[in-house]
């Protein structure tokens, strides 16, 4: 569901496959590209995960290297804070301890050229955590967005909005 305003501005949407769309937009600058995933869990086998990531590879190719690419989704991966040789693709604000998918994304940001954003701004916790436990105990940073490095100055603040009601255990980031 998109507004009016948002639809005009749809050039084209291509679900690349189960676990990835890919959405182009005109904007008032250049065009925008949103790739939206689901990445498989943390428990799932490597075999699974290298098929996504090699599929997300494969997506990102397919964008124009004009246009403005923001990548978005359920990660399931914790990435945890930066370290100072991490700083071109990881800020010093996230959320617990990395995982493997963890690592993997960072790694795929790496070679991609991509900042993990809610990573680089100060919140305090309950603001950073994007998944609660059906118990309510566990809170985790596991959906992200991430921009090409090349724009990481125009995003001026990302932040977990926790009064959205979208029926999911998942907060919008």
């Amino acid at each position: 569901m998109m507004s009016q305003q948002v639809a005009k501005c749809l050039m084209e949407w291509t679900p690349e496959s189960s676990r990835i769309i890919r959405v182009r937009f005109y904007s008032k600058y250049r065009k925008l590209t949103l790739i939206h995933v689901y990445s498989p869990t943390n428990d799932a086998c490597v075999e699974n995960k290298d098929e996504f990531y090699e599929q997300l590879e494969s997506t990102m190719q397919k964008c124009s290297r004009h246009d403005i690419l923001i990548i978005t989704g359920d990660l399931n991966a914790k990435v945890g804070k930066g370290t100072n040789e991490e700083s071109e693709v990881l800020g010093h604000h996230g959320r617990g301890v990395r995982n493997e998918n963890g690592e993997r994304l960072c790694e795929f940001c790496e070679m991609n050229g991509l900042v993990i954003t809610g990573t680089i701004f100060p919140h305090k916790q309950i603001h950073k955590a994007t998944r609660t436990s059906p118990n309510g105990r566990t809170k985790n940073q596991i959906d992200h967005t991430m921009i090409v490095k090349e724009y990481r100055s125009s995003v001026m603040d990302t932040v977990v909005r926790r009064g959205a009601d979208v029926g999911s255990d998942h907060y919008i980031e």
